[in-house]
């Protein structure tokens, strides 16, 4: 692990203080004749924000392109050493670069290299950010070898109903939802704004995976239903539209060759990159 969250590191920090307590005990149980004492990270703090490439000007549309798992985390498994988190952030720098090569909007990756990071502070990079669009970059698998093709994922209404009414009913009520605020709004106006800004993701999240779907088939494979939603965890933001690609099944040979194969890759990203401009292009000249 690389990079990891202030609660990862808290929780291994304690297991090791534990671990050594407990061998200074030995295998009779007395209390030891001294403490172990590590320092603890400060609670409270975030991971550094990524750069922000491309075009120059805040002005441009940003999207924030996540590859999945990465670190300790190797995601799924497919033929040989074939890990996920490699395949995936292969994907993301091939997307980057082809994003770049277009020059129309602004490109963050939450990771660039092998690390991990807990799934709170993907979406989260991508609101700090101020993203206006969030991609998160997988390769599925399944028990048959069989499946195949690539999935949109968006979240799920039930899950979204959840998220809305956990947020509506905070006490700190300092969240920006869509710019505004809901800090001192009652709990009727907050639950409506929120759920205004829910249904408007999720609109918007699906029109960016409908976009997908248009500007892949004929040159990408897609899977039978290439789109579902599902409660992924990083896909739970109100305001920001989002959406879970799966590239392909790590688990199928072909597929596995496509993921691997530099040509396929860079098809992939081209394919991803024109569905995310022709979409952020369409809400940049959106009224309000």
């Amino acid at each position: 692990m690389i990079n990891g969250s202030n609660s990862m590191r808290r929780t291994l920090a304690a297991a090791a203080m534990l671990f050594l307590a407990q061998c200074s005990a030995g295998s009779s149980g007395r209390v030891p004749g001294y403490v172990v004492r590590v320092p603890l990270p400060d609670a409270g703090g975030e991971i550094g924000l990524p750069a922000i490439e491309g075009p120059a000007g805040a002005g441009r549309p940003l999207v924030v392109v996540d590859a999945g798992h990465g670190g300790h985390d190797p995601g799924a498994s497919g033929a040989g050493r074939l890990r996920e988190k490699n395949v995936t952030l292969a994907l993301a720098l091939a997307l980057r670069d082809a994003l770049l090569k277009d020059g129309r909007v602004r490109v963050a990756l939450t990771r660039s290299d092998d690390r991990f990071l807990v799934l709170e502070e993907r979406s989260g990079i991508a609101r700090r950010l101020g993203a206006d669009l969030f991609v998160s970059i997988h390769a599925d698998a399944a028990e048959s070898p069989e499946a195949s093709g690539a999935t949109v994922y968006t979240l799920s209404n039930r899950a979204s109903d959840k998220v809305a009414a956990d947020l509506a009913s905070r006490e700190n009520r300092a969240d920006l939802i869509n710019g505004v605020s809901l800090e001192e709004k009652t709990d009727s106006v907050s639950t409506i704004l929120v759920d205004l800004s829910r249904r408007e993701t999720a609109r918007e999240s699906q029109v960016f995976s409908n976009l997908v779907l248009r500007e892949a088939s004929g040159s990408l494979p897609f899977h039978d239903e290439p789109q579902r939603q599902a409660a992924f965890v990083v896909l739970k933001s109100l305001d920001l539209p989002s959406a879970l690609v799966e590239a392909g099944y790590i688990s199928n040979s072909q597929d596995a060759r496509n993921l691997t194969d530099p040509a396929w890759r860079a098809r992939f990203a081209a394919r991803l990159a024109s569905a995310i401009e022709i979409f952020l292009a369409r809400r940049d000249v959106s009224p309000g």
